[in-house]
């Protein structure tokens, strides 16, 4: 199979300090927000032998990276300089539960008063790249 190089990437960054279940939550409602506004990010459904229909996935992979409050405050911050579309979940999500209450609850604080937890984006690699300076791949 020929490796496939993608010209732009996806990427999630996490606060380092979430408790396991935290990251888990985070990432999946994170990247719902990029699939939802980018439907070229999401390729075919898919189907196994016997026909059977599934859900379609994202086209390419999805990079999951944590670093430190203040990594993630200068990465936000770096996003919106190069006009980079995100997705943000912060530390006060975590008390809400529905869409109505998240949102509320953003748009409460200051954008450089937001307690980040964690950021989807998703653009060309170079950019997404340096928003990311000081992150480290989650392991």
């Amino acid at each position: 199979m020929a490796v496939v190089r993608f010209d732009t990437k996806i990427a999630v960054l996490l606060r380092d300090e979430l408790a396991t279940w935290q990251r888990l939550n985070v990432t999946t409602f994170l990247v719902s927000g990029l699939a939802a506004t980018d439907p070229e990010l999401v390729g075919e459904p898919y189907a196994d032998a016997d026909g059977t229909a599934y859900l379609p996935m994202f086209r390419q992979p999805v990079l999951v990276f944590a670093g430190s409050k203040e990594v993630l405050t200068s990465a936000h911050a770096r996003a919106l300089a190069r006009n980079v579309p995100l997705a943000v979940f912060t530390s006060d999500l975590f008390a809400t539960g529905n869409d109505t209450d998240n949102r509320a609850a953003v748009r409460a604080v200051p954008r450089d008063q937001l307690d980040l937890v964690g950021m989807a984006l998703h653009g060309p690699r170079n950019a997404v790249d340096k928003i990311l300076k000081g992150a480290r791949l989650h392991g």
